[in-house]
């Protein structure tokens, strides 16, 4: 079969999965934190045909190769509730799963409190009386800000922050808690990790402090620019149009060339 048809097939799949990428940013404008994400497509092998004058080349099109997170920074939108916080220039909130030990990082700071109570038994001191009654239970518990998902926010010094009784006045706008700011020299190809969360990989380097500027009672809009996605859906959906059509063809073409030579 001619290799346009296998080029207008691969193209058609292609586009399919570049119109996922889109109509994901568009499913996502209205959640804070989250960053747009943008395909890359990579040219799949070609070969040289010899021509009278020049070599032309000839291949099955492009793939998608990937996807890439677009940081580009947007605005800010005030809630005045003392538990929210966002980034102003680069930089993540670090999130630590205590099931796992695994750290995330995101620019989604609408956190939460969350309790951990633990009760320990003291022993019994060895001199006690026989019959003596044991000592009472100790309750300890422990409020720690959370992303609301069971995962403790990271302060400045890289440990889970611990938090005053819920019902103290001290959280309140005004007075911050200790929110860490964190970045990677290189951002490029960071995994996605649930919504708005991210997962450094090798490349990205070792984790530093960032140098953008901690904002509370605020969470970050959204950078989905709705416009350019729909516009690019629009777009992603002729492409895949023609390629059908290139395929259809294709496949006439190749159907009459059979038809003359029986």
């Amino acid at each position: 079969m001619d290799i346009s048809f296998y080029t207008a097939a691969v193209g058609a799949h292609q586009q399919q999965r570049r119109l996922d990428v889109h109509a994901n940013n568009i499913a996502n404008v209205n959640n804070y934190g989250f960053r747009a994400r943008r395909p890359n497509f990579q040219t799949l092998m070609t070969g040289a045909v010899r021509a009278t004058d020049e070599d032309f080349q000839r291949g099955v099109g492009s793939r998608l190769e990937g996807d890439q997170a677009d940081f580009t920074p947007t605005g800010f939108w005030g809630t005045e509730r003392a538990l929210d916080y966002a980034i102003s220039g680069n930089g993540f909130f670090a999130l630590l799963d205590p099931t796992t030990g695994e750290y995330s990082y995101t620019r989604e700071g609408s956190f939460t409190l969350s309790n951990v109570v633990q009760t320990t038994q003291p022993e019994v001191p060895e001199d006690a009386e026989e019959g003596a009654e044991a000592p009472q239970a100790q309750t300890v518990t422990t409020w720690y800000l959370s992303d609301g998902n069971g995962r403790y926010v990271l302060g400045r010094d890289g440990r889970p922050i611990t938090v005053p009784d819920p019902a103290d006045d001290s959280i309140m706008v005004g007075n911050p808690l200790p929110v860490g700011i964190f970045d990677f020299i290189n951002h490029d190809g960071m995994q996605s990790e649930g919504l708005s969360g991210f997962i450094p990989v090798e490349k990205n380097g070792q984790v530093t402090y960032g140098e953008g500027t901690l904002k509370q009672g605020y969470l970050e809009l959204s950078n989905v620019d709705y416009a350019y996605e729909l516009a690019k859906v629009i777009e992603s959906q002729r492409s895949f149009q023609y390629m059908l059509r290139m395929a259809q063809t294709s496949d006439e073409i190749t159907s009459t060339v059979n038809g003359l030579r029986s």
